[in-house]
Formats: C-alpha cells, structure tokens, sequence
C-alpha cells in the first residue's frame, strides 16, 4: 500500500474529488431547493392528489441508478428531446441527472419531519394565539433537523451512485482538459475493470472519507439548529 501511495497522481485524484464535491453538491443544492417545498406542501396541506403525489415519491426512492440513467440518457441523447440542451457528457448533466434522483429523498425525509411535529405543534400555536402563517414557520423550526437531514442523505445517495455518473458524464478524462466528467464512482469502476483493484481501494477510501465527513459536519450544523 505504501507503495501504492507514491504511484498515484495526486493531483488528478484531487481534481476528481473535487469534481465530485461540485457535481454532487449542486445535485443536493438543487433537490434541496425543489424538494423542501414539495414536501413541506405534501405535509402540511390538504388538496386532491396529496396522497397520490406521496405515493409516487416514496416509490422513486428506491429507483435502480441505471434505470434513471438509462431515462435521463435518452432525454439527452443528441437525437433525444433534449438533447439540444447539450448537458450529456458534461459536468451540469450529472448533478441535473443526479438532482432527480435525490429529489425523492428529499421531499419524503422532509415530509415526514414535518409530520412527525405538526398536528401537535401547529394546533399548539394556533391555540396560542398564532395566526396559519406563524404556526407554519414554528412547525418548520421544529422540523428544521430532519429537514437539513433530507440534503445530507440526498448529498450522500449523490455522491456515491455509479449510474448516472457513469451514462450521463461517461467518465471522460483528458489530462489538463476542461471538459472532463470523471468522478470517484466511475474512476473505481474503471480501475475494477481494469484489475487496477488497490487504486480502487484507495479511492474508495476516499470516497467513503468524503461522505462521512461531510456528515459529520452536517450533523454538528443540525445540532447547532
């Protein structure tokens, strides 16, 4: 392994990470903004198709990552609806891919918190004295962990999917080249295949440090709320 260490190229395994950082953040960014409205009006108001829109949500959490690869692919396919858009084998076409497959997360995980708190808060502040719009901000301060526990897990499932990664930016890879879309999940991909396996471990490694890093500055943020 020590061995291993000094044969890597560090500066493309950092350019990587950060290219997964960036691609799987936006992802999380862009769910976050999308799903926590959904979700917080999946929770907290009635209206025809409430039940059926939740319904389709939780059924999408447990999407295969190629499958929506796979979709996504076609969309964006030179010859596909959108493929005058441009976004295959590019940087935005990864977090656009990966940001509808963590937008699911997101809104259950925030729907739920807010549930688990709202009969028994909101009724609570309406009794009080609140007017509908004060008792919907407190409800959501008292949601606010689960809800910043929606955009860790979606970050998460973002980071670490192979799928989309793979069919949407096709892991391309040009020394110095500014169009590149190789991140952590497709560079250990390749090195499997190639037989590469200890320069798939030491950037699974990474990839794991990655996550639980970032979950641990997420969880001390959530404590602080």
């Amino acid at each position: 392994m020590v061995s291993l260490f000094g044969d890597l190229d560090w500066g493309i395994v950092a350019e990587i990470t950060l290219r997964s950082l960036k691609v799987s953040g936006l992802a999380a960014i862009l769910a976050s903004t999308i799903g926590i409205p959904v979700g917080v009006l999946l929770s907290l108001y009635n209206f025809t198709g409430r039940e059926f829109l939740k319904s389709i949500f939780n059924t999408l959490l447990g999407i295969p990552t190629v499958v929506m690869g796979l979709f996504l692919y076609l969309l964006l396919a030179p010859k596909g609806p959108f493929g005058f858009l441009g976004l295959l084998y590019t940087e935005m076409g990864i977090s656009l891919g990966q940001m509808f497959l963590v937008l699911p997360i997101v809104v259950s995980i925030t729907a739920t918190s807010i549930e688990q708190v709202s009969e028994e808060i909101y009724e609570l502040a309406l009794t009080l004295g609140a007017s509908r719009a004060q008792a919907v901000v407190k409800v959501l301060s008292e949601a606010l962990p689960g809800i910043v526990l929606s955009s860790i897990a979606a970050f998460n499932r973002a980071v670490a999917e192979l799928g989309i990664a793979l069919m949407i930016g096709g892991n391309v890879f040009v020394y110095g080249g500014l169009a590149n879309t190789r991140v952590l999940t497709t560079a250990i991909q390749m090195h499997v295949a190639r037989g590469e396996i200890d320069v798939a471990i030491v950037l699974g490694l990474i990839l794991l440090s990655v996550v639980f890093a970032i979950s641990w500055i997420m969880n001390l943020v959530k404590k602080w709320l």
